[in-house]
Formats: C-alpha cells, structure tokens, sequence
C-alpha cells in the first residue's frame, strides 16, 4: 500500500514539474492573479489522475489484494474472539445451573 501510495505521489511531482514548466514557458494559461499556484497544482492533479489509473492498475490490483487479505484476517480473528466469549459464557451458565440445582 506504501508502495502504490509513494508511486502515485512520484507521479503528480513529475505532472506538477511539467505543468510547472509550461506555465512559466508561456505554452499553458497562467492562473488570474495570484491563483497560479492553485491553476498549477490544479492542473497537476487533473493530469496525473488519469495517468496513475491506467500507469498505476497492477499495483493499484496488488495493492487491493493486501486490502482484502486484511480484511478476512480480522473478521476472522473477530470470529474467533466471539466464538470464545460464546463457549465461556456457555460454560458459565452450564456451572451456574450446575450449582443451582
């Protein structure tokens, strides 16, 4: 997850060198007054976006996979808890009625 996560940040730091380049080369519109750093990091984000989604999908698909491992790994483990927590107080109620009668 890390690793996915520092890859797409990798990749909005290289879009926001390239847009940053353009801007100030004159080849893209510079933001409204003192907006251009906004427009920038806008611009950016717009074209990394589609960049990271198809550049990005066998780690993004890796990355889901730990997810859902993750996942199954605590219900599971909830389920074991709960599965305790039923058998003591199953054995408790058993010794309580053990001792009433």
């Amino acid at each position: 997850m890390l690793r996915y996560t520092l890859m797409r940040l990798g990749i909005f730091a290289g879009c926001l060198v390239v847009v940053w380049g353009l801007v100030y080369s004159g080849l893209a519109p510079r933001g409204l007054g003192a907006s251009n750093g906004l427009w920038i990091v806008m611009l950016a984000l717009l074209l990394s976006a589609p960049i990271s989604f198809v550049v990005l999908r066998k780690e993004r698909d890796r990355a889901s996979v730990q997810i859902v491992q993750r996942v199954d790994r605590m219900k599971a483990g909830m389920e074991a808890n709960r599965s305790q927590e039923d058998a003591a107080d199953d054995t408790s109620r058993a010794q309580g009625q053990t001792q009433a009668s």
